[in-house]
């Protein structure tokens, strides 16, 4: 459970993260903002929607958006295996709550990390955007990004709100 402490970063004295990877690199979620993780299925593309938005997926009568991580984190595209998964997170924006999935190439585990632990992101001067780093865990040997998710995609759902409206 997560403290009520919480410092500038939106993290509070202990964290439960749902890591998980892309390439050789390991992410954390807040494990709150966790509604599903499903395996990998083709979802409904979006006409004229940024190349990181695959498109949509119905989810018990209910549209999900599904965001390519490894693509809106301007990394290498990767084939989806049998491992890909899609983790279905809920986002906060000026739009209020909603749903949206991201394609992570595998789901790690929940790990426990203390307020202290975790490091601010490096500044890496103007032309390196880190506002969606909430912060930087080391945990058994490796180096943990900690996503602020409503930064990452909640800039999509303006642009997407519109558009699950027609499918």
């Amino acid at each position: 459970m997560k403290s009520a402490v919480q410092s500038e970063n939106g993290l509070s004295s202990l964290n439960q993260m749902l890591t998980f990877m892309l390439g050789e690199e390991t992410y954390g979620v807040d494990i709150l903002r966790v509604q599903e993780i499903r395996g990998w299925s083709p979802v409904t593309r979006i006409p004229q929607s940024p190349s990181h938005v695959l498109g949509v997926l119905n989810l018990r009568g209910s549209i999900v958006p599904v965001v390519d991580l490894r693509m809106r984190l301007n990394l290498d595209r990767a084939e989806y295996t049998a491992v890909t998964v899609i983790i279905v997170l809920s986002i906060d924006s000026g739009h209020g709550k909603r749903n949206f999935g991201v394609v992570v190439d595998g789901v790690s585990d929940v790990i426990n990390i203390q307020g202290e632990d975790i490091k601010p992101p490096p500044e890496l001067g103007p032309e390196v955007n880190t506002d969606y780093i909430q912060g930087l865990a080391t945990v058994s040997d490796r180096m943990v990004m900690l996503l602020d998710i409503d930064r990452l995609i909640g800039i999509d759902i303006i642009g997407v709100s519109s558009m699950s409206a027609v499918a």
